[in-house]
């Protein structure tokens, strides 16, 4: 039987300490850090930019950081300058002053973190999130634009032809994009159910005719609409075109009005969106969660777990943070 001499047990104690010490700061930023996604209204930006930076993860490459997902490479250019990550820059200044107070957070954590308290504060799933990630330490971790077989943007989705993998429809896209990450059409479905939150833009995205500002606006991103969690609007930043009508709110409303033909003309219905009802294959899924909000939120929660966890390396095997009182906007 191992008995732990004097020396290990001071070295283990120093350990615990230390440790628990990164905890408080962990559980104090992610106070934090919901409080201002609650204030700024951006959500939709911590989640995309987290997405952003685990989507271009390849299971096909074994070697970290050249396998890419969670590790916070975004941060560095060229990777930040991507046409696909256009705006995102915003979302990592948003994240500066954390860092900053918090240094104890990784910059790979602090971002996937973000994400996790936007969807929670918004609505939807407390996410069981992972922590403990090393960040990429400098720009020799981007992965190059088409190192993962795609035109560009390091195998980020597409949200209509042409498609950088070569597909000629959008099943086949969204397959060959997340397939490569490890995803099957469930996992596929859900987390293109996070839609529910955010919009795309003109000025960044490019793939609607509205950009940012009052004049830009639809009649559901316009200063002043409901769209909160808690039914108040907040104060965002007018324009571009969103999925939804209540665009801060995390819930199944992509997947109940998608399929409408009655289609509201001021929502987005990309190709990448229609494929989710129209694949036979991603349709039973559709369906699923369009009936049931709890079916969506529990394959949503394990499919963000899964996506913010692709290709990290973590410390000592990583670690969770106590369970805390749920926050919401």
């Amino acid at each position: 039987q191992f008995k732990p001499d004097a020396r290990s047990k001071c070295v283990f104690s120093v350990f615990s300490l230390k440790m628990a010490g990164k905890i408080q700061q962990y559980v104090a930023c992610k106070k934090a850090l919901t409080q201002f996604i609650g204030k700024q209204n951006c959500a939709p930006i911590m989640v995309r930019l987290a997405w952003h930076d685990s989507g271009n993860y390849d299971k096909r490459i074994s070697e970290w950081p050249a396998c890419g997902g969670a590790t916070g490479s975004i941060r560095f250019a060229p990777e930040i300058n991507y046409g696909a990550n256009a705006g995102l820059a915003k979302g990592l200044k948003f994240l500066e002053p954390m860092k900053a107070e918090y240094p104890a957070v990784s910059w790979a954590d602090l971002i996937q973190m973000g994400s996790a308290c936007a969807i929670e504060a918004t609505g939807g799933p407390k996410i069981p999130m992972k922590y403990g990630r090393v960040e990429a330490a400098d720009s020799s971790a981007c992965p190059e634009e088409t190192s993962r077989g795609t035109g560009g943007n390091a195998g980020l989705p597409d949200a209509m032809a042409p498609f950088g993998c070569g597909a000629q429809d959008a099943p086949t896209h969204l397959r060959n994009i997340f397939y490569r990450m490890g995803f099957d059409d469930e996992g596929i479905v859900a987390l293109s159910g996070a839609h529910t939150l955010g919009r795309a833009f003109k000025d960044r995205s490019g793939t609607v005719p509205n950009a940012s500002g009052e004049e830009n606006a639809t009649k559901y991103t316009k200063s002043g609409c409901p769209v909160r969690h808690d039914a108040t609007s907040g104060d965002y930043m007018p324009g571009g075109k969103s999925w939804t009508e209540k665009w801060l709110s995390f819930d199944n409303s992509y997947f109940k009005t998608l399929a409408e033909k009655s289609a509201d003309p001021e929502l987005i219905r990309f190709p990448t969106d229609e494929a989710l009802f129209k694949d036979e294959k991603f349709r039973p899924y559709f369906e699923k969660f369009a009936g049931s909000q709890e079916a969506f939120f529990e394959a949503y929660s394990r499919a963000h777990k899964k996506l913010s966890e692709l290709g990290s390396k973590f410390e000592n095997g990583g670690f969770t943070l106590p369970a805390g009182p749920a926050s919401k906007l």
